[in-house]
Order: C-alpha cells, then sequence, then structure tokens
C-alpha cells in the first residue's frame, strides 16, 4: 500500500478521491469506483502500487501511436482495477477482478527502480501504462515516469481520458504521449456502455492538446451503438475542432465480456468511417485491430505514402528528416508527430 495522492478529507471519516471525474466518496473502509483506491481510517491508499498484472515490451504502434517514434519498442506495464465499467472489454478479466473477486488484489510485485531499469536495458525508447485505465495506479505510474526520464526514455498512456484537470497538469511534464479512447459522442448512451460521463473525456483531450502532449484517438466503432453516420461525424469533427493533425484510429469491435452477442464491426463500416473523418477535414485517419488494413501513413497534402504498416511492424519509412522534423519526401511538408 501506499498513501494516495488527490484527495480531501470530509466529514465523518469519509474522504473525497479527485484522482478521476467519478469524484468518489469513500467512507472508513470502502474503495472507489475503480476497486483499488481504499479509504483507511481517514487516509486514502493506492492498493496496486507495485503490482503489475502485465508487462510486455511491444511495438508503440500496438496502443495505437502511429506518429509517436515509428518502429520503436515500448515496455507495457498495468495493474488490476479500472474506473470504468466498459460492457465490451477486452481486458475484463483483469480491470475488473477486485470488482469480480471480493476485493482481491493480484500481481507481480515490480517496484519502479525495476520497470525503468527492464525498459533501459531491453531497449525501449518509452514505457507505456495501459492494459486497464492507468488513471487508477497513478501513484505507481508517476514514480516509474519519473525514473524513466532520468534514464532518457519517454512516458505514454493509454487512457480512457477520465483524468482530473489536477492530475493531468501534475503528470504533464513527465508525460509524452497518449492515445485516447473517445468510445462515442451520445453521453446517455456513453453512460449505459462505460459507466462514465462523456464530457470529462472531451475535457482532457481539450487540455492533452493544450499542454503539448502528443495526442491520438482511439474510437472501436460498435454496430448499433456508435456506428451511426451523425455520430461518426460528431466524433470526427470534434477532434478537428482540437486539431485536424490528432490521428483518429476507427478500431474494428469484436464480441466479448457483456456484449458477446453483438456482431463484430464489417470492414467496409471501418472504411466508411474513415472516409468520413477525412470528409470532416482530418488528416489521418487509420483503421484498428484489422492486421494490413489502413495502417499506412500518406502525406496529408500531396497523398504520398511515407510510412508502410503491417500488423503494428513499420515495414517501410520514406520519412524525410530534416532538424527532428518529419517531411514528406515528395512535397516536403512537415508530417505531425513525434519522430526523435
Amino acid at each position: 500500500m501506499k498513501r494516495a495522492m488527490f484527495y480531501k478529507h470530509l466529514a465523518e471519516g469519509k474522504v473525497r478521491c479527485d484522482l478521476c471525474a467519478h469524484h468518489c466518496v469513500i467512507s472508513q473502509g470502502s474503495r472507489g469506483v475503480c476497486g483499488v483506491r481504499e479509504n483507511q481510517h481517514g487516509t486514502l491508499y493506492t492498493l496496486v502500487f507495485g503490482m503489475s498484472i502485465a508487462h510486455h515490451i511491444d511495438p508503440i504502434e500496438k496502443k495505437p501511436l502511429f506518429h509517436f517514434l515509428p518502429g520503436s519498442s515500448t515496455y507495457s506495464i498495468g495493474t488490476v482495477g479500472c474506473n470504468f465499467r466498459c460492457l465490451y472489454c477486452w481486458n475484463y478479466k483483469i480491470s475488473q477482478y477486485p470488482s469480480e473477486n471480493g476485493g482481491n488484489i493480484i500481481g507481480e510485485k515490480l517496484s519502479p527502480e525495476v520497470v525503468a531499469q527492464q525498459a533501459y536495458e531491453n531497449g525501449c525508447r518509452s514505457v507505456s501504462f495501459t492494459y486497464t485505465e492507468p488513471t487508477i495506479f497513478f501513484e505507481y505510474a508517476y514514480e516509474i515516469a519519473v525514473i524513466a526520464k532520468q534514464k532518457g526514455i519517454r512516458s505514454v498512456l493509454k487512457t480512457n481520458g477520465y483524468l482530473t484537470k489536477e492530475a493531468l497538469q501534475a503528470f504533464a511534464p513527465l508525460l509524452d504521449a497518449a492515445n485516447i479512447d473517445l468510445k462515442g459522442f451520445n453521453d446517455i448512451i456513453h453512460r449505459k456502455v462505460v459507466g462514465a460521463k462523456l464530457g470529462p473525456v472531451l475535457d482532457c483531450i481539450k487540455l492533452m492538446k493544450e499542454l503539448g502532449i502528443w495526442i491520438e484517438i482511439s474510437t472501436p466503432i460498435i454496430p448499433r451503438i456508435n456506428d451511426s453516420d451523425k455520430e461518426l461525424r460528431e466524433i470526427a469533427s470534434f477532434i478537428k475542432s482540437v486539431d485536424p493533425e490528432i490521428p483518429w484510429h476507427v478500431s474494428r469491435f469484436y464480441p466479448n465480456y457483456k456484449m458477446s452477442m453483438t456482431q463484430p464491426t464489417p470492414i467496409k463500416k471501418l472504411y466508411h468511417a474513415k472516409e468520413i473523418g477525412l470528409e470532416e477535414g482530418l488528416h489521418y485517419v487509420y483503421i484498428g485491430h484489422v492486421p494490413g488494413e489502413g495502417e499506412d501513413t500518406y502525406c496529408h497534402n500531396c497523398g504520398r505514402l511515407v510510412i508502410q504498416r503491417s500488423g503494428y511492424m513499420v515495414i517501410k519509412s520514406k520519412i524525410a528528416m530534416e532538424a527532428n522534423i518529419a517531411r514528406c519526401p515528395n512535397c516536403k511538408v512537415k508530417i505531425p508527430g513525434v519522430w526523435a
């Protein structure tokens, strides 16, 4: 256990957790929505500090991040617990583990120092906080990021975007990139399907951009849930309003967890979503979770292929680097992202 960050003492021994937008008010002996932050005698503790449920070396493209150090390796790590209740969660066996197993916390003891050192020894250019929602293991991620930065290793979030402004601003000096899930654009459906409000996610995306963090956005396209042309255009229009250069990953949905009877997303629907994104003015739209489909990067200005990918791997890069600025080799326009 470790004392948690971002909470306030309330009357009668209660505390309010201000790490995420749920702002859970937690009584003595109870936990927040995430299932891993507990009030013990008026002090809030994180129960997952140093408790890795999964760690692995991945291509950065798997996050997915296509405009951040392409072709590099990232050290991925996560703990049990989550502050969302996505009905289709791909990692529900670990994200929902505490709530579905009597509050039990499991994981391998792995200190921040060991994580950063393993990333360094394996030649990883970044550490990615992922698998479950990294907000809920904020203290663990924060300490890893501090040590990683000292070793020249960058830090990445794969997140649902439910951090509070206070938490995000504290993490920003250590955070280099994030892929944020924008799971839809209808607040009522968002609450029903993921168990959280939509507004804080939109606010988080805008704040990350303002803080200078490189961001990419992912949307799982779910049949009859968020796949209407109207909603897809609303998502794309919102992203454009933040910055048309933000890459948008439209990902294939596969039946899972409590939505096991829903059909997978038709491939043609993903291409249709991509077309909508481009029509709305986004410069880079990718297809996700379909290896070999829609993964390549084309210059938004002249249409020339600049990065060829297959199954999260970079096959060929034609990017022309000039003083750490990536340019199209044909028309010389700047390709947005973090390349060095």
